[in-house]
């Protein structure tokens, strides 16, 4: 039978710096400090962290392919009584992290969570954008499968909320001209990255001036996208398709006498997705 101490631990979720170390608070250095654990997403990240400050601890990883068994180990140490902090890669913990997961757990087990707040990436470019910030949507990132990534555009095509993604650098293209698809070119962006490091970089365009921007230039770095939401009046906009799946859709115009190909196409034009994407959900493939 395990061990159960008198009084269970806490969970602390220390944000730490998403470039200048400048920015850790006194306050989550001295919860570093203090814990018996520190459970963070990449171990050596956070030791390079811990050398620069003179903290001696011991680490734990806890990350997304590790998250149920460390999760467990984790929850157990809490209930020992021991004193453990969260961390992550960069900013604050359980934002489209696994930390999520762990609070979770934590509040299930009757264990205390508190957070040491500190600089988030998607505020910071949020604040920066020059894009409306009175009502916001943090999407987080995109699905690499297309199907989800295109149900995900799709659901948020006509938001009137500004968005909030996080994309890597490799796949930065690819996802703006997805987001062209749905969004249309002329949509605006705030693209940041290098936040509150040296070269830190705001580029404010459109969809189209974006995509011929990185044409000519490799992204670099990790990126946050600040999307402007739909318009008031794109989304009053009514369409005799809005209720019908996309079969019913193509069927719509065929049975209009329009040949099946350019019904595909007409579809796929209405709804801002690939024709391949009508193609497939229409044939069943």
């Amino acid at each position: 039978m395990k061990f159960m101490a008198d009084k269970k631990g806490t969970l602390y979720l220390c944000a730490t710096p998403i470039g200048n170390l400048g920015d850790i608070s006194s306050r989550c250095l001295e919860i570093l400090e203090s814990v018996d654990v520190i459970a963070a997403e990449d171990t050596r990240r956070t030791l390079q962290l811990l050398n620069h400050f003179g903290i001696t601890k011991a680490l734990t990883s806890y990350h997304e392919h590790n998250k149920k068994s460390k999760g467990d180990y984790i929850i157990n140490l809490l209930l020992e009584g021991k004193n453990v902090a969260q961390v992550s890669d960069a900013g604050t913990p359980a934002i489209s992290d696994p930390g999520e997961d762990l609070v979770r757990l934590a509040i299930e087990n009757g264990i205390e969570v508190t957070s040491i707040p500190g600089p988030v990436a998607g505020i910071n470019a949020l604040i920066l954008s020059g894009l409306p910030t009175s009502r916001y949507a943090f999407e987080g990132f995109l699905s690499t499968n297309k199907r989800n990534r295109y149900e995900h555009l799709k659901s948020v095509q006509k938001d009137t909320h500004t968005l909030i993604f996080y994309e890597a650098p490799h796949k930065l293209l690819s996802t703006l001209k997805d987001m062209k698809q749905y969004f249309g070119g002329e949509r605006k962006i705030a693209l940041a990255r290098e936040l509150t490091k040296l070269h830190e970089e705001i580029l404010r365009t459109t969809l189209d001036g974006a995509l011929e921007y990185y044409a000519e230039k490799s992204p670099r770095g990790e990126y946050v996208l600040i999307v402007e939401g739909a318009s008031e009046v794109a989304t009053d906009e009514e369409c005799f398709w809005q209720d019908l799946s996309v079969t019913e859709h193509v069927d719509h115009y065929i049975d209009g006498g329009i040949q099946q190909k350019d019904a595909i196409k007409k579809v796929a034009q209405d709804r801002g997705i690939p024709k391949r994407e009508v193609y497939n959900e229409y044939h069943n493939i």
